[in-house]
């Protein structure tokens, strides 16, 4: 009897000891929260979606207060820095796409990746449409032209590998090359000039405007042929 009520008392000590213990951690550790964490990296500047992420449970003393905790925050959001696997996701790693102005519409065209873009185009960003057109005679000269200025670009493809006629080579040859889809927010006569560049222009290029830069092409300025410089 003595020997039972000796191990009756060890057992409650010890389970004393492990009750001790569990609140020492919980007072240590607190409550959980959900947060998600990225499954794989994530390119700059595109969309997320929330299969992109898997849920964790995390102490919220330990959770940082920009982390986000449910994915109806990334609606209509896209990465604003590549985003690594593993990392967890937080508010500042995301920004809201650029949305659509009553009265524009979108219209998305290939640009070259490594004259058109360089990696430096964001959603957000303004940029000066340029596009080069061959003469349409043998005399004639090539004439390279302000399409628009200050457009508004709102999304920035991921690179595609193209493979392009060279409106030069009239024999059909088709050059291999990599391009960006890039959409902007004009209205239908700017639309229509881009539209137009893309079908029957050999080249067109972006040019990044600095922020808050608002100067107004003048008309002569917008048309430019190798006799300006004679």
């Amino acid at each position: 009897m003595i020997l039972l009520l000796l191990s009756v008392l060890c057992a409650a000590g010890a389970f004393a000891g492990v009750l001790s213990v569990i609140r020492n951690v919980e007072s240590k550790v607190g409550p959980e929260r959900t947060a998600y964490r990225l499954k794989a990296d994530v390119a700059a500047y595109t969309p997320l979606d929330p299969g992109q992420f898997e849920k964790v449970a995390m102490p919220e003393r330990w959770l940082p207060p920009t982390a986000v905790t449910h994915l109806d925050a990334l609606s209509g959001k896209i990465a604003v820095t590549p985003l690594h696997k593993g990392s967890l996701l937080q508010n500042d790693m995301i920004v809201a796409r650029p949305a659509l102005q009553p009265g524009r519409q979108e219209i998305a065209i290939m640009i070259d990746a490594a004259t058109g873009v360089a990696g430096k185009i964001t959603p957000g960003a303004r940029v000066n449409i340029y596009a080069t057109f061959e003469g349409k005679r043998p005399e004639d000269k090539p004439v390279s032209k302000v399409i628009v200025a200050g457009a508004q670009v709102i999304d920035v493809g991921k690179l595609t590998p193209l493979a392009a006629q060279d409106p030069g080579d009239a024999s059909g040859t088709r050059r291999e090359g990599e391009a960006v889809p890039i959409t902007f927010s004009l209205d239908t006569k700017d639309a229509q000039r881009v539209a137009y560049a893309e079908s029957f222009a050999s080249h067109v290029r972006l040019a990044l405007l600095a922020p808050g830069s608002d100067r107004a092409i003048p008309p002569g300025e917008r048309t430019y042929t190798l006799d300006g410089d004679k």
